[in-house]
């Protein structure tokens, strides 16, 4: 395993933990309670504050802040200047530290580049968020969601190709993978 490498120009506070062969890359900042797994890649000016759990091979790209309260799960997927929020009703005035809600990205989503994330919030596995979209609400496992605010469009294989199908059943024309709608909930053919 190679030892975790950070640019010079980035700060890693005392305390934060980043896993082997993880790159940390200009103008970053990595908090003392901070913890990124192994073989993640942290784009330029990202900020990860105090709290912030990032699992294993987990992209996060330029311009990305990770407030208190945010895990991503391993596998995630972070565009350019996608955003987070930590706090609903955020006042200069009023501090609210006691009010942050946390925001859980599960193993395999991918957040689309300017995308806006509101706290409190669970991304489903393997989910995709349009570029732009603005979610509010929970987003179900495999879902395509798109626009403002984000509504699902359609359903997604873990490979990351719109899937295919009119219900119960949908295909992945790229990887052959089987899905069918149980419960409300979209799941792979033969998974758990």
């Amino acid at each position: 395993m190679s030892e975790p490498f950070v640019h010079e120009s980035s700060y890693v506070d005392a305390g934060a933990k980043i896993g082997a062969g993880t790159k940390v890359w200009h103008f970053c900042h990595i908090m003392p309670r901070a913890v990124i797994g192994r073989d993640c890649n942290i784009g330029q000016n990202v900020v990860v504050m105090n709290g912030v759990r990032v699992g294993d091979r987990v992209k996060i790209q330029n311009n990305v802040s990770l407030y208190e309260g945010v895990v991503l799960e391993d596998d995630v997927f972070c565009g350019p200047s996608m955003v987070f929020t930590n706090v609903i009703n955020p006042r200069s005035h009023v501090s609210r530290k006691d009010e942050y809600r946390p925001t859980l990205v599960k193993r395999g989503a991918s957040i689309g580049a300017n995308a806006t994330v509101v706290c409190g919030a669970t991304l489903g596995e393997y989910c995709f968020v349009g570029a732009g979209a603005v979610v509010t609400k929970d987003v179900p496992a495999y879902a395509l969601v798109t626009g403002v605010p984000a509504r699902r469009t359609g359903w997604v294989c873990a490979c990351g190709a719109v899937l295919r199908g009119d219900g119960p059943g949908y295909h992945c024309t790229e990887c052959g993978a089987a899905y069918e709608v149980r419960a409300g909930a979209l799941a792979p053919v033969g998974g758990a």
